[in-house]
């Protein structure tokens, strides 16, 4: 992984809420290897895993604090003598949240807003934390553009926003500076293939793989900007360190600014593990949106994200990690 940060990190403290999971683990990763003086995450291991935990606990910088965001407290102890908050701790998936809004309400509102309390009070630097593309809703305008949002679609979505708008109240009423971050589509290795909520790249490797049913939702003609996890990483990295105070305030598109189907997506990953195993198509999801592709300009002017990852490359990536992983 490329350089992010052109600032000394051998005196900096870094917390990632949700550093045992997918996102948060490679920026933990990055942060570690590039020499921080502390790095603590904070996970309740619900969607996160131990062994995420365990690729870094033999480093003297990293410790690990068992606990959940919904609970003040841990969320104070857990921002104590920390400069930059990486918060990314979140209850993800659309339908997860259609079936059970109040528990995606509870992590995503309740949990965010603890955490920009507890950092606020205890005197953190800056604050970033993941908002999701999943805001801009019914919008029907591509490419997206971070001021100009329809209605959202899903509870999920609801939660997102609410995350924006709160961060936007702090950032006014209390001088802190914080950034939101709407993720597309983000992959990469670590990203977890199992369970009822698992993301479309992982689910579609890990089912070729072991030969067994690969579903697409709707026609398969659905675009999405793919967004390998290292621009993910840089955009998090990048925006705790930036020095530009009028990019605070405000949210990102972390993205690359190109889209694929989702039958593009099946044929290139089928054509990497050369396999001819085929797709069922089904109904299409409820609170999905058509199509995503996102304008990156924003990102780029105000704190120089740029993203090194094209989306073919991350794909061959994570799928020699998922090779390797099941043979």
């Amino acid at each position: 992984m490329p350089s992010f940060h052109s600032v000394d990190l051998s005196n900096k403290s870094f917390l990632v809420t949700g550093g045992a999971g997918f996102i948060g683990s490679h920026i933990t990763d990055y942060l570690l290897r590039n020499g921080a003086k502390k790095v603590r995450v904070l996970d309740n291991l619900a969607t996160g895993f131990q062994r995420n935990v365990d690729l870094f606990i033999n480093n003297p910088a990293f410790q690990f604090i068992e606990g959940d965001i919904r609970d003040y407290d841990t969320c104070k102890k857990a921002c104590e003598g920390i400069d930059h908050v990486s918060h990314q701790a979140a209850l993800g998936s659309v339908p997860r949240s259609i079936n059970d809004p109040v528990t995606s309400n509870n992590v995503n509102v309740t949990g965010t807003l603890n955490m920009m309390t507890a950092a606020k009070e205890m005197g953190v630097k800056t604050f970033v934390y993941a908002s999701s593309s999943s805001v801009y809703g019914d919008e029907p305008n591509l490419p997206k553009v971070e001021d100009r949002i329809g209605n959202p679609l899903s509870p999920y979505a609801v939660t997102k926003k609410t995350n924006e708008l709160y961060a936007a109240v702090f950032g006014d009423l209390y001088g802190m500076k914080l950034m939101g971050f709407r993720y597309f589509n983000v992959f990469g290795p670590r990203q977890d293939p199992d369970g009822p909520y698992a993301a479309v790249i992982p689910l579609f490797v890990s089912g070729i793989l072991k030969n067994t049913p690969v579903y697409i939702n709707g026609d398969g003609e659905q675009t999405r900007d793919f967004t390998y996890v290292d621009n993910a990483v840089q955009a998090n990295v990048r925006g705790m360190l930036t020095e530009n105070d009028i990019a605070f305030g405000k949210v990102y598109n972390v993205a690359v600014g190109e889209n694929f189907s989702v039958n593009f997506l099946y044929e290139a990953i089928r054509e990497m593990l050369g396999k001819e195993h085929q797709a069922t198509y089904r109904e299409p999801r409820a609170g999905d949106i058509r199509n995503s592709l996102a304008d990156i300009s924003l990102a780029k002017n105000l704190f120089g994200y740029q993203p090194t990852q094209r989306f073919m490359d991350g794909l061959k990536q994570t799928v020699d990690f998922f090779k390797e992983k099941y043979q």
